[in-house]
C-alpha cells in the first residue's frame, strides 16, 4: 500500500493489555496505528490528526466511551469519523443503543471474532482511503477551474487591450487620411482653380481636362471622408455616442435602402469614450449582420440612458435569427459584440422570431467597472 493511501487507526482503551492486543489484532492492516489510554488523550489525538476508524472502549475512568464520542461528533473536523465501540463487559439493549445514539457504527461485545473485527475496519479503511482521493480530486479540479478562470480572465484582457490598441491605431489612421490626404487634396483643387483661371476660353480640350480632373480630385475627397469615417467617425469624439448612431443609422439607410427609425437621449455627454465606443462598434456590427443576414425592410433603433444604465436596443423585421445560430461558438460576430462590454460589466440580449425579426439589447451599467 502507498503512503498516500496509509491511513491512521486511533485505539482507545484504558488497559494496556487490551491495548495491546488490540495493537497486535490490527498490525497485520498496514496502516498507522495510533494508541490512547484514556478518553482526554484520545481527544487531543483526534484535534491533531484524522482518522479513518476510532475503536473505542466502552467502560473508562473518567471521561468514558459514551462522552468521548459525544465529543468526537461535536467537532467538525471528526464528526463523520466511524467509531465503533468494544466492551468486555455485558451491556444491556439499553447501553447499545446509547452507544448509537452518540455516533457509534458498531458496538462489539468481547469476546470479539478478530477476522470480523478487522473485515469491518478494513471496509472504514477503504471508504477513507477512497474519500481522500475523491477530496484530492476535487481539489485538483478546483485548482484546473481556478487557472482556466485566470487564463480567460489574462486572455480577455489581452483581447481588450488588442481592441484599445486597434481603436487608437485606426484613431491615428483616421486623422492622418484627414488631415493629410484631405489637405493635400484641398491644395491640389486650389491650384487646379488657380490653373484653369489662367486658361484662355478658346483653350476648350485643356478647360475640359480641368473639369475632369475637378470631378476626380472631388470623388477622392468623398473616398477619403469615407474611409476616415470608416475607421473613426469623427462625430464620435466630436457630438459623443448618440449624434453617432444617429449619424450611422442614416448613412446605413443612405447605403441599403433599408428604413431606420431612431430614438435617441438629446446627448450623451459625461459617457466615458470606453463605453461610446464599444455600444458605436456594437451598433455597427448589428447593422452589418442586418444588412447581411435578415432580408428587413426596417430597423428601429432605441436608446435610453438613466442614472444607473445605457441601454441601446435594435429591432428589424427581418426573418429572425435562429436559437442555433446566436448560440454558435464559430459566431464570431456575435461572440466579439459580448466581448465589448464585459469589461464594463454589460450585457447583450439577443432575441429572433421567425418571420417576425431579431432584437438586441446591449446594457451597460455606468457606475464604476
Amino acid at each position: 500500500m502507498s503512503t498516500s493511501s496509509v491511513a491512521r487507526i486511533l485505539i482507545v482503551d484504558d488497559d494496556q493489555g487490551n491495548l495491546k492486543a488490540l495493537q497486535e489484532l490490527l498490525q497485520g492492516l498496514g496502516q498507522k496505528l495510533v494508541l490512547a489510554n484514556s478518553g482526554e488523550e484520545a481527544l487531543r489525538c483526534v484535534l491533531r490528526d484524522d482518522f479513518a476508524v476510532i475503536v473505542l472502549d466502552v467502560r473508562m475512568p473518567g471521561i468514558n466511551g459514551f462522552e468521548t464520542a459525544k465529543l468526537i461528533r461535536e467537532r467538525q473536523r471528526s464528526r463523520h469519523t466511524p467509531i465503533i465501540f468494544v466492551t468486555g463487559a455485558y451491556e444491556d439493549l439499553g447501553s447499545m443503543f446509547r452507544g448509537y445514539e452518540v455516533g457509534a457504527v458498531d458496538y462489539i461485545v468481547k469476546p470479539l471474532n478478530p477476522e470480523v473485527l478487522k473485515s469491518k475496519i478494513s471496509i472504514f479503511i477503504e471508504l477513507y482511503v477512497k474519500n481522500a482521493a475523491l477530496i484530492r480530486e476535487v481539489a485538483e479540479r478546483m485548482l484546473t477551474e481556478e487557472r482556466l478562470r485566470e487564463s480567460e480572465e489574462k486572455l480577455r484582457a489581452l483581447a481588450a487591450h488588442l481592441q484599445s490598441v486597434r481603436e487608437e491605431e485606426q484613431i491615428r489612421i483616421a486623422r492622418e487620411i484627414h488631415d493629410g490626404l484631405g489637405q493635400a487634396l484641398t491644395g491640389l483643387k486650389m491650384d487646379l482653380t488657380w490653373l484653369a483661371g489662367e486658361l484662355l476660353a478658346d483653350q476648350k480640350p485643356l478647360i475640359e481636362k480641368i473639369a475632369s480632373m475637378f470631378r476626380l480630385i472631388d470623388d477622392t475627397i468623398h473616398s477619403v471622408r469615407k474611409i476616415a469615417s470608416g475607421l473613426r467617425p469623427e462625430v464620435l469624439d466630436e457630438a459623443g455616442l448618440a449624434a453617432a448612431i444617429g449619424w450611422q443609422a442614416k448613412d446605413f439607410q443612405l447605403r441599403t435602402g433599408i428604413r431606420c427609425k431612431v430614438e435617441l437621449p438629446p446627448d450623451s455627454d459625461g459617457l466615458d469614450a470606453g463605453r461610446s465606443t464599444a455600444l458605436f462598434r456594437i451598433f455597427q456590427e448589428v447593422l452589418t449582420n442586418v444588412a447581411r443576414h435578415a432580408s428587413a425592410t426596417r430597423v428601429d433603433v432605441c436608446m435610453q440612458r438613466d442614472a444607473d444604465l445605457l441601454t441601446l436596443e435594435v429591432r428589424d423585421n427581418g426573418k429572425g435569427i435562429a436559437s442555433a445560430e446566436i448560440l454558435n461558438p464559430k459566431s464570431l460576430g456575435l461572440l466579439g459584440m459580448r466581448e465589448r462590454v464585459l469589461p464594463f460589466n454589460g450585457r447583450i440580449e439577443i432575441n429572433g422570431v421567425r418571420g417576425k425579426g431579431t432584437q438586441v439589447t446591449v446594457s451597460i451599467p455606468l457606475g464604476p467597472d
